[in-house]
């Protein structure tokens, strides 16, 4: 069931690929902008991604047709599901007479778009630098990384006669 504070929505049915393998895809977009989405399904090494990057494609120029003063730039996916699909038997013949069923599945894929809202409080702020960082915390680490309770050339013995300081050779004197 599709939201209703959607801008423009798509579906494809009887996508000829199981649902399972549509929805690995469809995860990859689901809460990314448009373009975001659109520059994911076209480097995607899945055969579906085509077709869902035309049915993105779709949605896009639904919102534009439904609404003429929608920015594009701010349209996200909101909402993004595949469905289970009929399934055409078929029959792979097999040795000593007998037969095995093949299924053939489909599935059905929506995508529904939604509109970013922009606040005042969300323009970008000047980070501060990094030099400004260290100065007000006032620790100076000489560009090494900060190291954990233990010195920097020690470090935790494995075996128990290591622990204690002897040296084994590796087998028992009589």
């Amino acid at each position: 069931m599709l939201p209703q504070d959607l801008v423009a929505s798509a579906t494809v049915r009887y996508l000829g690929t199981s649902a399972q393998k549509a929805r690995l895809v469809v995860d990859l977009i689901r809460g990314k902008d448009v373009g975001e989405a659109a520059a994911t399904l076209r480097f995607t090494k899945k055969s579906v991604a085509s077709e869902i990057g035309r049915l993105l494609d779709s949605a896009v120029a639904n919102a534009r047709q439904k609404r003429q003063d929608v920015d594009v730039d701010r349209l996200f996916v909101h909402t993004a599901f595949v469905d289970g699909g009929p399934m055409l038997k078929r029959i792979q013949p097999a040795p000593m007479g007998r037969a095995f069923r093949i299924l053939k599945r489909m599935c059905h894929v929506t995508i529904g778009l939604g509109e970013r809202r922009v606040s005042v409080a969300s323009r970008p702020v000047r980070a501060a630098s990094a030099d400004e960082a260290r100065e007000t915390s006032g620790t100076e680490t000489k560009g090494r990384p900060a190291r954990g309770r233990r010195s920097a050339g020690r470090s935790k013995p494995a075996t128990p006669a290591a622990r204690s300081g002897r040296k084994g050779s590796g087998r028992k004197k009589a």
